[in-house]
Order: structure tokens, then C-alpha cells, then sequence
């Protein structure tokens, strides 16, 4: 399959089950609620070593809020339910809680129950206040500023990790230059993040290594450099390749940020410095979803073959 000059490769993403919850934070203003939330997203790139994934989903306006003010959507994601419970109060304490203004609610209202104020409350030494409203209850802590408004509680989706797709470029410039036009791209695609520095992840990794305990490495069938002394999957004009990584709530909303990220990329075509979009997977052994480049490009390929 050619697309505007584009390889796409007969391969498959393959990515894993991940528990995930979405926080809704607001501010007075949307540059403070932008603050929270990369805050509260920061150092979440990945399950190993960050203990979960995290970033923002999209900004929301005022009247998408809860509370009528500039806001931001999260989504974080652990490997198991156990672990979020314990990730998310703790990044709501020491980033949301302690950001100028903010109030923070829930965003999803079904699943197992994710302990928001529930846990944090505490910290108001037992000034706080709650308040049902149907069948919700907020905690109202008081602060030095003035107080902070929290959802007891948000629910929880069963979640897709590590979607993934290749960029195989003739230079570090075009593939830079391809990997933002896919970011930009999938940013419009609700229920997805993308938690790599910019979206962007230039260390792709493989499973195992040659030292003990390292259980990642280096992908060097995709590394450049290493062409001439490692078996490689580049073909030679390829001076450098970048991968995105996509994190979901669904098999559907991460199998649409693929096309649109790829679609984005394609749009810059062979004369872009693009030679070809690749995945990577460990031969259906790492996890259940599989998401086929060519099958989720078929719509797009027209009569390119």
C-alpha cells in the first residue's frame, strides 16, 4: 500500500490492556488550568519506571465545565486498577490541589470508583466540607488562597496502551517535521492521549536486553546507526525514525488517532522526506489489540496498492 508516495508497511501495532480515568481540572483562567494540568501530567511517559501514563486530552471551554471556567481534560492510565487508585490521589494532592485556583471533578461517571477528595480531604485537618448533590458528593478544603472544590470520587474505563506507529524518514528534520504534523492531527480525537515529551518518542524500545534486569532497550533494528552491525528494518535511505504512542479509553478511539496521525503524515508525502509508516509489535506476544496499518488506512489508500 502507497500512500502519496508513502509506504505503508504490512504490519500491526500491538499494544495492552490498561485500566484509565479521566479528571476534569479548572481554573480561573485557562493558562493556569493549562499549568495544573501538565503539572499533573508531567513524568508520566510511560508505565515503566513513571508507574502510569498521563496527559491532556483536550482543553475545554467554560460551558464544557463543570463550573463554568476555563478547564482541561486528563486521562491517566496504570496497568492495573490497584496502582491508579494509588497514582491519582497523589498527583491530584501535590499538583491540582496545590495549583492557584483549580477545582477538579470528575469525568467519568461509570467503573470502579477512583478516590479523588476522598483520600486528599484530610490534608484540611478536619476543616473540610462535603456536599451531596444527587447522588455526588463534594469536599470543599480550605486553603490559603481561599478553598478548593474536588469531586469525592471519578470512575474508570478498561483501557488500551501502547498503540504505536513508525515514522521512516530520510532525514532527522522531515521525520520531526512529520511526527508534529501527526500530533496536531490526533489532538482533534477525543479519548486518547498521547504521553511522550511532545507526543514524540524518539528512544522506541525493544523487549529484553543483554544486561540483567533491564527487561528494555534500545529498538536497534530502527536504529540508523547501528545498520551496519545489527540486522535492521530500514531500508537505506532512512536517516532517522520516530515513533508515536498512543494511549486510549477505547480499541476504537486509539484505532482513529491512527489514521489520522498517518493520514497526517502521508499528507506530506514522499516529497516530505517520508519513505514509509511502520508499527511495532513483538509478534502478538506482548498484548491482545492489534491494530493493522493497512487495514486501518484501507479507506484512505484509494487506488494505491
Amino acid at each position: 500500500m502507497i500512500l502519496n508516495g508513502v509506504e505503508i508497511r504490512d504490519t500491526f501495532a500491538e499494544a495492552f490492556p490498561m485500566v484509565g480515568t479521566r479528571l476534569i481540572v479548572t481554573a480561573d483562567t485557562p493558562e493556569w488550568a493549562l499549568t495544573a494540568g501538565r503539572t499533573t501530567t508531567g513524568f508520566a511517559t510511560s508505565v515503566i519506571g513513571c508507574g502510569c501514563e498521563a496527559g491532556i486530552e483536550r482543553v475545554l471551554a467554560p460551558e464544557e465545565t463543570p463550573d463554568g471556567r476555563p478547564g482541561v481534560s486528563l486521562l491517566i492510565f496504570a496497568m492495573d486498577f490497584k496502582q491508579l487508585k494509588t497514582v491519582v490521589p497523589l498527583r491530584l494532592g501535590q499538583c491540582v490541589l496545590t495549583c492557584p485556583t483549580t477545582a477538579c471533578y470528575a469525568g467519568i461517571e461509570t467503573g470502579k470508583r477512583v478516590p479523588l477528595a476522598k483520600t486528599i480531604r484530610y490534608f484540611a485537618d478536619g476543616h473540610q466540607i462535603s456536599k451531596k448533590i444527587g447522588d455526588k458528593r463534594f469536599w470543599r478544603l480550605p486553603v490559603m488562597e481561599g478553598e478548593f472544590v474536588c469531586d469525592e470520587d471519578t470512575g474508570s474505563v478498561d483501557g488500551v496502551g501502547g498503540g504505536n506507529f513508525l515514522i521512516l524518514a530520510r532525514s532527522r528534520a522531515a521525520a520531526l517535521k512529520a511526527a508534529e504534523a501527526a500530533v496536531a492531527a490526533m489532538g482533534t480525537v477525543e479519548g486518547v492521549i498521547l504521553p511522550f515529551p511532545g507526543g514524540v518518542v524518539r528512544s522506541g524500545s525493544k523487549v529484553g536486553s543483554k544486561y540483567k534486569g533491564l527487561f528494555a532497550s534500545t529498538n536497534d533494528a530502527y536504529c540508523p546507526t547501528l545498520r551496519a552491525t545489527r540486522p535492521s528494518a530500514l531500508p537505506p535511505e532512512v536517516g532517522s525514525v520516530l515513533e508515536i504512542v498512543i494511549d486510549g479509553v477505547s480499541f476504537e478511539a486509539v484505532s482513529e488517532a491512527t489514521r489520522v496521525g498517518i493520514t497526517a503524515v502521508c499528507a506530506l508525502g514522499a516529497e516530505g522526506g517520508v519513505v514509509a509508516v511502520d508499527a511495532g509489535n513483538y509478534g502478538g506476544n506482548l498484548g491482545p489489540f492489534h491494530f493493522k496499518l493497512r487495514e486501518i488506512m484501507k479507506d484512505s489508500a484509494g487506488g494505491a496498492a
